[in-house]
């Protein structure tokens, strides 16, 4: 069968790169050729492609650059991969979110950001592949059963609450308390969860989360974690639903709630299961909790227990400094190393900035040559309420550290970053941010140990054991 060359990204799932030494180089295959078909059945996604190849004997249907079809007869080691890469990692459209949650943070972002920052998913294949939370409305019972089929695990869900009327109102789709059904098919297949609440003040917390928390166990084991996070409330809210942020007396009364409820689970099933952000404890003025408490971190990403990772890694990356202090003391500076003298800096948003100051005293108490200035920068680009460091705007960051001591560099935080680039939400770069503020710019890894490292400079070479 011929096609028009115009019509094969339309039949196809076009491929990008071509490994070397794979079989798709063997067999003579080119970036621009698209698979068709995989044992006569039709590929949706990247999901399909994967589990298609597994056998040891398929047939690939091949639509070359030229129009002509072929199908090709493979023999391979079971798993063996074809070394296919394709211009679409996915291999599939990106599915959108049709909710108009009234905490929507891209519905609270100012007009002229880059339009990417706009496109709200809900794609049950992200949450696999990348941990993004999806609300369950967007799936088919197609998707549930590609789910179970391939294990796809683990999913996570925004749940934001169990009450089949309050998550309608919140999520503004009729259908989405029928949605919540879809998880119980996950719990009968075996499939791993991770769930999410975000709070709204006078919405769904109080006696809403104690039924929601409450409601969301008949799901041990499969979901292993649910983190409550509360709504961040830009300026920009203008028309959409009036929310308020929470107190002091707010946050603690929502860390009580958790912790009686972590208390009472993990008696009955080993795990504390429910966990505070990390916004919460701060809010609250409280004492972050101990390390064991957030069941080996599985909501970092969510911003729980993050702060106390940050800090536990620090403190053993400063103990071993401390160590080396003592044997320079003693006179073997050689073979201690010694940490750069001079003064650096560090800026961080307004919810880390005590945890960094205090990390910054510590190293100056040890290391006197080493003066360390630690800025919070407050979020004038989306409003002061948002107090996370990866919000924080390259303008904001400029405009607040001109004029300020910087010293030989300025440290900081990766997660201020769009992931594997230099570029922040603004789209300013970190070269800019450099040559206006004349200064060296190092990013710190998401790491107490990186941390510690980078404030010592190049003497201190603090790595995790």
């Amino acid at each position: 069968m011929r096609y028009e060359v115009a019509d094969v990204k339309k039949k196809g799932h076009i491929i990008q790169k071509v490994l070397p030494g794979s079989i798709a180089e063997e067999l003579g295959l080119e970036p621009g050729d698209a698979v068709l078909r995989i044992n006569e059945q039709e590929i949706d996604d990247i999901f399909d492609y994967q589990y298609l190849v597994q056998d040891d004997y398929i047939e690939v249907a091949v639509l070359a650059g030229s129009g002509e079809e072929c199908i090709l007869e493979i023999e391979k080691e079971p798993g063996e991969d074809l070394g296919l890469e394709f211009e679409n990692g996915l291999m599939d459209e990106y599915r959108s979110c049709h909710n108009k949650c009234i905490f929507c943070f891209i519905d609270q972002m100012p007009k002229g950001m880059r339009e990417t920052l706009y496109f709200k998913d809900d794609d049950s294949r992200l949450s696999f592949l990348q941990g993004n939370y999806v609300t369950l409305t967007n799936m088919s019972e197609h998707d549930i059963d590609r789910i179970i089929r391939y294990r796809l695990e683990p999913i996570n869900i925004s749940f934001q609450t169990t009450n089949p009327e309050l998550r309608c109102m919140m999520l503004h789709n009729r259908f989405a308390g029928e949605a919540l059904k879809k998880a119980d098919r996950l719990y009968e297949a075996g499939i791993g969860m991770n769930g999410q609440i975000v709070l709204c003040r006078g919405i769904n917390d109080g006696a809403e989360l104690e039924r929601s928390i409450s409601d969301l166990t008949k799901y041990l084991p499969y979901l292993t974690s649910v983190s409550v996070v509360p709504v961040g409330l830009s300026d920009f809210r203008e028309g959409l639903y009036p929310l308020e942020p929470f107190s002091k007396e707010d946050a603690e009364a929502v860390i009580d709630c958790i912790e009686g409820f972590q208390k009472e689970i993990y008696e009955k099933h080993g795990l504390h299961f429910v966990h505070a952000s990390d916004e919460w404890y701060l809010l609250a003025e409280r004492e972050l909790p101990e390390a064991e408490r957030y069941d080996g971190y599985l909501q970092l990403e969510n911003g729980v227990g993050m702060l106390r990772l940050l800090k536990d890694e620090f403190q053993e990356a400063l103990e071993k400094e401390k160590k080396r202090c003592a044997k320079r003391k003693k006179g073997s500076r050689a073979s201690a190393g010694i940490p750069a003298a001079g003064e650096i800096s560090v800026a961080t948003g307004k919810l880390a900035f005590p945890v960094i100051r205090e990390m910054a005293e510590q190293v100056e108490e040890i290391c006197p040559e080493r003066k360390i200035h630690v800025y919070e920068i407050i979020n004038r680009f989306f409003g002061e309420k948002i107090t996370v460091s990866g919000l924080l705007t390259g303008q904001d960051i400029m405009g607040q550290l001109q004029g300020k001591k910087l010293g030989e560099k300025l440290l900081l935080p990766v997660n201020m970053l769009r992931s594997g680039t230099d570029v922040f939400l603004d789209d300013v770069t970190v070269g800019e941010v450099e040559k206006t503020l004349q200064v060296p710019v190092d990013i710190v890894k998401s790491s107490g140990y990186d941390l510690l490292s980078r404030m010592l400079g190049e003497g201190g070479n603090i790595q995790e054991q």
